[in-house]
């Protein structure tokens, strides 16, 4: 037995210690995703707590069936859903055009880094830009590779929605990145909304 599934089964017992290490183990990877999910850090704070809150009430039904972290990333998404349906106010981050964006990998040329970073930037910048309901299916297909189906479920919505959604989303991310007229976009949207069931 590997020492996560050793931490799993002390934590199904009733370890609290035990599930503190698995906290320990998954919460980087369970926060990204929150930010991504919700476009914002302090918004992800929330919903991680939430997160495992859940998960230690429902440790000791888990069975396994896939590992602790996809069982976490399924939490995270129908916690991220739920919270971001309350939220009644959208916060977005203006990046100061000023600004200038390094990374520090000494093995690149400086140039091929400096471009490598800002396009990094402008993506997630893009993604954080997109409407609560778009980005949450980019990220889960897109990032977390989840199939259209369980997009569907973890969202509580159909799964022909979550295909128009993700088609949304990328038709809009790739004309931000473009440099396109989002009019096009909009005009988009309020032609496809009965399409979206969701």
């Amino acid at each position: 037995m590997d020492e996560m599934s050793g931490l799993i089964e002390a934590a199904k017992g009733g370890d609290r210690a035990a599930f503190d290490e698995i906290v320990r183990h998954t919460h980087r990877d369970v926060y990204s995703l929150a930010v991504r999910l919700t476009g914002d850090e302090e918004d992800a704070d929330d919903v991680v707590q939430e997160v495992y809150v859940r998960a230690y009430k429902a440790i000791r039904r888990f069975r396994g069936d896939a590992a602790i972290s996809t069982w976490l990333y399924r939490i995270c998404a129908n916690c991220s859903a739920t919270f971001l349906r309350k939220r009644t106010r959208q916060r977005y981050e203006v990046l100061d055009e000023n600004e200038l964006v390094f990374d520090h990998s000494p093995d690149n040329d400086p140039v091929l880094q400096a471009e490598a970073s800002l396009a990094r930037s402008g993506i997630e910048s893009a993604i954080r830009d997109l409407p609560d309901r778009l980005r949450a299916v980019v990220v889960l297909r897109d990032v977390y590779d989840l199939s259209h189906q369980e997009i569907a479920e973890e969202l509580d919505i159909s799964e022909s929605a979550a295909k128009v959604r993700l088609h949304r989303a990328r038709r809009k991310l790739i004309s931000v990145l473009e440099g396109v007229s989002d009019a096009e976009g909009a005009v988009d949207d309020a032609d496809g909304e009965a399409t979206d069931v969701g």
